[in-house]
Formats: structure tokens, sequence, C-alpha cells
């Protein structure tokens, strides 16, 4: 089997895996690990076609669903069933794979992210074209990069978080892209897409959002349910779309406690 890239974390007794974003890499969630070291083992899983993970040739959730659980059974889930923490696309995955897989998982935590297809892709779109038109091969520094991308890409940490996929290679290769941005230009569609899939998965949820993003309808909580009937929705204050990276230590709190009462 392919295995997945991964970092461990923690000594807990728990085995908590994380499933990041779309451009994100394992290491996104450090320090939310961190905060949960004592309870938890955290692994922190590059997804397909992101960070040190290897490149399919399409996208798909289900085929991702089904690599992440190859690499959750190599870690024994068949016997132990594990926590999974999926965030935005990541948490398209995570549910495809409590669907698929059910005796994989004892509770699910899905972040920021609803089962439901969404519209409108243009700022997707515009990023990923925005990161190919950097020319590789003219950057003297990562700073160069992120000089070339400001007009294009006013919010500085949303260039810093692009850019943490923006590698030199090992052996004279110059920069490269650990993220298969080809394959996301041409799949737009499908990442904001929920392909119709049957089912219903009673153990427990936690199902966060933040405060300050739209990526949870007050309208998905039915079809969530009908998923999920277990789902439990808490709204992280003060966090946007990335609530782990804007609010760790609440999104921490929130994933302890709900380990610690399920």
């Amino acid at each position: 089997m392919t295995r997945l890239n991964a970092i461990e974390m923690g000594h807990g007794p728990v085995q908590l895996v994380f499933a990041h974003g779309v451009f994100g890499q394992g290491r996104n969630f450090g320090n939310v690990a961190k905060l949960l070291a004592d309870q938890t083992t955290s692994v922190l899983l590059d997804l397909p076609n992101h960070g040190r993970s290897p490149w399919t040739d399409s996208f798909d959730f289900d085929l991702f669903a089904d690599l992440v659980a190859d690499e959750l059974r190599a870690r024994g889930a068949q016997e132990a069933p594990i926590t999974l923490v999926g965030h935005s696309m990541g948490g398209k995955v995570a549910m495809r794979l409590a669907l698929r897989h059910p005796e994989l998982l004892s509770r699910l935590v899905v972040a920021d992210m609803s089962p439901v297809a969404r519209s409108g892709n243009d700022d997707f779109q515009y990023l990923i074209d925005s990161l190919l038109s950097l020319d590789l091969d003219r950057l003297a520094s990562r700073k160069d990069a992120d000089n070339a991308l400001a007009e294009k890409i006013p919010n500085t940490a949303v260039r810093a978080f692009l850019l943490q996929n923006l590698h030199r290679g090992t052996s004279g290769d110059g920069w490269q892209w650990l993220a298969n941005l080809g394959l996301l230009q041409r799949s737009v569609d499908k990442l904001i897409d929920w392909p119709p899939i049957s089912g219903q998965w009673d153990g427990p949820v936690l199902w966060l959002r933040g405060e300050n993003s739209d990526h949870v309808q007050p309208g998905d909580e039915p079809t969530m349910r009908d998923y999920f009937p277990a789902a439990d929705l808490v709204t992280i204050p003060d966090a946007g779309h990335w609530l782990h990276a804007d609010q760790p230590q609440a999104v921490a709190q929130a994933i302890g406690e709900f380990i610690s009462r399920s």
C-alpha cells in the first residue's frame, strides 16, 4: 500500500488523527496537538497531493478517504478505532471515511465544513492561478516568491500559509511545489462539491464552526444530521475558517472535552 506522510506528537492514551484542508499540511495542527499531548497521541497526516504524501492522477474524495483508511489500518485502527479530526477539505475526507469505513473510527471531529455542495469557486481558482503564475526558475529565495505574490495576494498571513507549499529540492532541483497544484487547478469544481453518498454513522461527532466563517450554514444542519445523527455543533468564538490557527486553545479544549465525555 501507499503510505501517507505523517508527523507524530504527544504521549497520551487516545490516538488522534488530523486531516488538513486544501493547500495545508499535517503540521498545521501542531499547536493543537501540543495542547492535547497529555491526553492524546496525535498523527498529523499529509493528505494525498499535499505535503510530502504521494500525488494522485485524479481528485476524488472517496479515493482520498480510502487512502486515509489504508493508513489508519496500518496504524492498527481495525483493532483499536481512532478519533479522526478533519478540517475543510479534510473534513469532507473524514466524513466520507466514516461513512465508507465506519469500523475504523471511535469518534469524529469535523471542523468548519458541511456535507453539502457549494457554488462559486473563484477564490480557490484565483489562489491556485496566482501560485502557478510564479516562475520558479527565477526565484532566488522564498522572499522573492513572497514579493512576487504580494500584489495578487495582499494578505500577508494567507501568502505565508500558501508558501508553505514552496520547497527547495535537496539535489539541486530548484524550487518545487509540494501541493499538486496542477491537479487542484483542474479540479476546483470537485473541491467544493459533495458527491452523492449513502449511509449513516451513529458514533459521536463534534461539529466545529468558526464564529466568523460562512463555511457552515444554518441550513446545513438537517443534512449533517441525516449522515451523523449524534453531531454536536459547537461554535468557536472569534475564529474564522482556519479556526485551529485563530483559536488553537479553544479548539484543543473543545476536542479534549469531547474525547473525555464520549
